[in-house]
């Protein structure tokens, strides 16, 4: 018969794996009802934890540092096998997928810089550029909320028509 781990007994208290992860005891609490983290229960009721729970910890909160929902990181998390908690391999994989979908919101945040001084086609029609980027509100046949974010070929048509408008008329606000 071979021994236990030390490493698989869940000894560690709530109090213990919130100081060495640097969390709050609530933030393990919602972990775990989110099914992010998961603990036992000892004789007194008390929650443990293994050990193994700080790498999980770590992996969920670089996760969110780099923009990924507790939903995105719970789904690349269950993709481990019998949800254990992730090898240097594992983070690596799940490192390549991150660093995709950062990509992505890099791509996303740079359209959004190109147009944040001028209209994204929201369809609020608030802005004196409006009925020039949004005459009529064309936008509302598109979809509902800042469409041309997800479009910017479109945003960048309607900005270059405002501009060349208003050169015209001199009044380029």
């Amino acid at each position: 018969m071979t021994a236990k781990n030390e490493r698989d007994e869940p000894r560690l208290s709530v109090g213990q794996v919130a100081k060495r992860a640097d969390v709050a005891v609530s933030t393990l609490h919602f972990y775990e009802t989110k099914g992010l983290i998961r603990s036992w229960r000892n004789t007194g009721n008390q929650r443990r934890y293994k050990k193994d729970v700080l790498r999980r910890i770590a992996v969920i909160k670089a996760g969110q540092k780099m923009g990924n929902s507790l939903v995105e990181i719970k789904e690349t998390l269950a993709k481990l096998p019998q949800s254990r908690t992730p090898t240097k391999e594992d983070w690596a994989r799940m490192s390549r997928f991150w660093q995709a979908q950062l990509d992505e919101k890099i791509a996303y945040m740079m359209r959004v810089r190109e147009m944040v001084d001028g209209c994204i086609g929201c369809g609020c029609l608030s802005m004196k550029s409006c009925p020039m980027y949004n005459p009529e509100d064309i936008v509302a046949t598109e979809a509902n909320g800042a469409v041309w974010l997800d479009h910017p070929e479109q945003a960048k048509a309607a900005k270059n028509c405002y501009d060349s408008q208003n050169e015209k008329i001199g009044t380029n606000e």
